[in-house]
């Protein structure tokens, strides 16, 4: 028995609550989960978990061997970082909830992550608005803008750059904004990022500015509202991920351009800090690494300029 392997299955069955949960994020059968667990309570002769058909819990036993079982696992990993070991290698299923547009970004770079981790494998959920981290097992999550749940984690890694926006053939109709008061004769496509569908904000470098609007369309999709905008439909707040493309090939305008929407916070999001798990901790480093390599998103960038 891998004693490592069986001890990290049983943290996953305690964690999910159920052999087929842990399965699923393990990625393996429920049988194989079903054999691990009793591979280790028959090595320390012991029940660790009570079986019923309500659910299962922890014996008195189990509790006392999760913790020392968590710290195990910790020290494995560490070890596994400070000695570069091959022994040692992240594995199993995260789960990653991110929005829209920087899911797109991140996908185009997931391979290599892959690649890299032949055991490892990442379950990708765009949501455009935050999540119940417990109960819906998600390992990471990122968020734009501030985070109110004080109960988890935080670490900011960047910063959005976005673009007030329109196509071509609106503006044939509407004379561009020049200052955000201007904004209030315009048809505007909002993205209701958390609720509030009836704000932008804007900066000019010296002075921050918001203005209150009157959507004519309102999505909870990022995508959605790129896809109206350059449909003609309005102006559009975008993010430079998914306007970059269309800017340079003429089907988005960039109008407004000495007032720049407001930049958020980038922060991704986890549940603890303690006895994180390596394939957890390793996907953690990749955004962090992924977001570090995107100029628009550093907190010294001044954003995407077209050349030309």
């Amino acid at each position: 028995m891998d004693i490592v392997s069986a001890l990290r299955t049983f943290q996953r069955v305690v964690e999910t609550g159920s052999f087929s949960a842990a399965a699923h994020d393990l990625d393996v059968t429920q049988p194989a989960v079903s054999r691990q667990v009793a591979a280790l309570e028959g090595h320390f002769n012991t029940r660790l978990l009570h079986r019923t058909t309500s659910g299962l819990s922890l014996t008195a036993e189990g509790e006392r061997m999760l913790p020392m079982a968590l710290r195990i696992l910790e020290a494995v990993e560490e070890l596994g970082d400070a000695t570069g070991s091959d022994g040692v290698m992240a594995s199993g299923k995260v789960r990653l909830s991110v929005p829209a547009p920087l899911g797109l970004y991140l996908s185009e770079q997931l391979g290599d992550l892959l690649a890299a981790h032949p055991k490892l494998s990442v379950e990708l959920l765009f949501r455009e608005q935050s999540s119940d981290m417990i109960e819906e097992r998600l390992d990471l999550e990122v968020r734009l803008g501030s985070v109110a749940d004080s109960s988890l984690v935080c670490r900011r890694i960047g910063w959005t750059t976005a673009f007030l926006g329109a196509s071509p053939a609106y503006l044939a109709r509407k004379a561009p904004p020049r200052t955000p008061k201007d904004i209030k004769d315009h048809e505007c496509l909002c993205y209701n990022r958390a609720g509030d569908a009836a704000t932008w904000s804007f900066s000019n470098g010296s002075e921050d500015i918001s203005v209150r609007i009157s959507p004519r369309l309102t999505a909870c999709s990022a995508v959605a509202i790129h896809r109206a905008a350059l449909a003609g439909a309005g102006l559009a707040v975008l993010s430079h991920i998914i306007a970059v493309p269309d800017i340079i090939a003429g089907r988005l305008i960039p109008v407004m351009e000495d007032f720049q929407p407001s930049r958020l916070p980038i922060t991704v999001v986890y549940p603890s800090r303690r006895n994180m798990p390596l394939r957890v901790k390793t996907v953690l480093d990749f955004l962090t690494d992924a977001i570090g390599r995107d100029p628009s998103m550093c907190a010294s960038g001044m954003g995407w300029q077209q050349n030309g």
